[in-house]
């Protein structure tokens, strides 16, 4: 570690709060940053803070969003529900570069309380991460996944229902439908981030604004909406913006739908690779490493199992996220330290998923034409499409016969008197898998 840079109240953090280990998160402290660098160059503008004071105190917020004093944070991540402990730490590191004269609360902290500026910075450090890192990765999956729609679209295989076999799909639709999942978990994402970028910023302790200039506010969310590029707005009313944090529990929401929708593909893509002998292989996944320590040759389909875990996490976490956005009492929510750690851990490890899955696993899965049309061949429930020539119970009866004696469909319907020229019409797999095409 460089140089100390804070100051008494980081140290009492530290010593009061020995709870994890874990700091505050990078992109956190990145926001923390820059909103001081901003607040100051705002409260000169204003006639409020000398110039020269004002332009060193924004080198140092810049300095600390460029993370070049990320080490200058120790303070642990279960800390005072309301940040305070690392806004003050923020601005003891940022008074310390900026030089003796600056006073960490007087200067630094003008126009702002630990009350607006924490949660400002959740709220911007999860939109940036939303925008720039999740939603593009997001994005690339889709198409990843459309492609192979396209390329499988000719490959006919056996569907399941309840794990059993049931009438023939295509490979196609079915990475069809994993595309389309993946683009509604965008469009849910998306849809929560007019609310995410609204900033409690200028409220300070309680919504009123005390201590602080009527303009202060608009003129930061201005400077850091032209800085970033992100769509930073007030809030409708101050007051339910300081006292709940429900927008970051919705975004985290919309993360645990996508998870649950990563799981589904995940979990589906590792079944039909299981194999290669003596499971479905359907699918071949790439080889990426050895899949046992013991058994030579074995390879694990290894990306599907690290999304499907990265799910479970991002489901706990919004478990804890949504029990901490209920937590709010009167005109503040005191648990938006824990909300910030487990929405941003989960933003940043749903974009590293959908990237590995996306680079290291859909782009190189290969389909098992021949086992898939054994599979199409193989499945009984493509008596379904004999119900509108013989009946169900007809067809029922050629199921049964066929799945006690082992023998094909066609051979026992034809010997149970169905016509040839019906058989050749109704169990046409392409046919059955595209009944409307």
């Amino acid at each position: 570690m460089s140089e100390q840079l804070w100051g008494g109240e980081t140290t009492k953090a530290i010593d009061n709060f020995p709870v994890s280990g874990e700091t505050i998160p990078p992109s956190l402290i990145k926001w923390l940053g820059l909103i001081k660098a901003n607040a100051a160059r705002a409260n000169a503008e204003l006639g409020l803070l000398d110039g020269a004071i004002a332009e060193r105190i924004a080198k140092a917020g810049e300095e600390i969003g460029a993370g070049r004093h990320d080490d200058q944070f120790p303070i642990d991540v279960f800390q005072t529900g309301s940040g305070t402990s690392s806004n003050m730490n923020t601005n003891e590191v940022i008074a310390t570069l900026a030089g003796e004269d600056v006073h960490p609360n007087d200067h630094v902290n003008m126009g702002q309380s630990s009350n607006d500026v924490f949660p400002s910075a959740v709220h911007l450090a999860a939109l940036d991460e939303v925008t720039n890192d999740l939603l593009p990765a997001m994005e690339k999956l889709a198409v990843a996944l459309g492609a192979k729609a396209e390329e499988f679209k000719d490959v006919v295989k056996a569907g399941r229902t309840h794990l059993m076999d049931a009438v023939p799909v295509t490979l196609g639709q079915e990475f069809g439908g994993y595309a389309s999942q993946v683009r509604h978990g965008i469009d849910r994402v998306s849809g929560t981030l007019d609310r995410v970028g609204q900033i409690p910023l200028g409220g300070t302790a309680t919504g009123t604004g005390l201590n602080t200039h009527p303009e202060f506010s608009a003129l930061v969310r201005a400077r850091l909406s032209e800085e970033s590029g992100l769509a930073i707005s007030p809030p409708h009313d101050r007051f339910e913006a300081q006292a709940n944090r429900d927008s970051l529990v919705e975004l985290s929401g919309a993360l645990k739908v996508y998870a649950v929708s990563l799981n589904k593909i995940a979990n589906d893509i590792a079944l039909m690779g299981a194999g290669p002998r003596a499971g479905l292989a359907e699918l071949a996944l790439p080889e990426l490493q050895k899949g046992s320590s013991i058994m030579p040759g074995k390879v694990n389909p290894v990306i599907p199992e690290v999304v499907i875990q990265v799910a479970a996490q991002v489901v706990g976490n919004d478990a804890a996220i949504t029990m901490a956005g209920s937590q709010g009492q009167f005109e503040l929510n005191v648990r938006v330290p824990l909300i910030a750690r487990n929405l941003l851990f989960s933003i940043r490890i749903l974009a590293s998923a959908s990237r590995l899955l996306d680079e290291k696993c859909v782009a190189g899965i290969q389909a098992n034409h021949q086992r898939n049309e054994h599979h199409a061949e193989a499945t009984l429930a493509t008596a379904t499409a004999l119900n509108p020539y013989i009946g169900y119970d007809r067809a029922t009866e050629i199921v049964k016969a066929a799945a006690d004696s082992g023998r094909p469909l066609r051979e026992v319907a034809i010997e149970l008197g169905v016509e040839e020229k019906v058989l050749d019409e109704a169990l046409d797999h392409h046919k059955m898998a595209n009944p409307h095409t």
